[in-house]
């Protein structure tokens, strides 16, 4: 019987494993959109802890120790400035980002990969400026042809993203879940209803 206490006792409680700390740089915007900048409660607990952090939004559930206890922050802020990064990172989902998860060729969502616009066979090379999220169809159409060759045509001219831009195009896209307290710094600057 007291192992089955002690075994209780010690388990986490799976409810505060649900209880995510959205992370504001010192300008109060989030760190990043998506993914959206999101701390684990103990990591947000021990950041405020150190004094690293400010708490500006909390949830109501708690944790204690033998001495303390603290309500669990729902909305941290950096007490100081990290400044974003200006160069983006050629990365499939980065790539997949300035594209909104969408085929350039077609249009269609799901079950991307990307293509090179001028064929490799025909001295196109990886980068921003040659490579499309496509869709499977759309891509083994294209194969390695030229866009004319096979008859299709890109949405958009594929070209290197701006940070900024990347953080923007990546709003479109929250989280399956938002919590209350994190909306008006998520949205900080969307109009306001009159």
């Amino acid at each position: 019987m007291d192992g089955d206490f002690r075994t209780e006792f010690v388990r986490e409680p799976s409810a505060l494993k649900q209880h995510p700390a959205l992370v504001l740089n010192a300008d109060y915007r989030p760190l990043s959109y998506y993914p959206l900048s999101l701390w684990p409660w103990q990591d947000a607990v021990k950041a405020a802890w150190l004094d690293r952090v400010a708490i500006v939004a909390e949830y109501d559930e708690v944790v204690r120790s033998p001495s303390t206890e603290i309500r669990i922050p729902s909305v941290v802020v950096l007490k100081d400035y990290v400044k974003p990064q200006k160069r983006v990172a050629f990365t499939r989902f980065n790539l997949f980002l300035r594209d909104e998860f969408h085929c350039q060729y077609c249009g269609a969502k799901g079950d991307l990969t990307f293509d090179h616009v001028v064929p490799r066979a025909a001295g196109g090379v990886t980068s921003w400026e040659n490579v499309v999220a496509a869709c499977s169809k759309c891509n083994l159409k294209k194969g390695s042809k030229s866009l004319h060759r096979a008859g299709m045509n890109l949405r958009k001219p594929p070209r290197r993203p701006a940070a900024e831009e990347l953080r923007n195009v990546g709003r479109k896209f929250p989280p399956g879940y938002l919590h209350d307290s994190w909306i008006d710094y998520l949205y900080w600057d969307s109009e306001l209803d009159a």
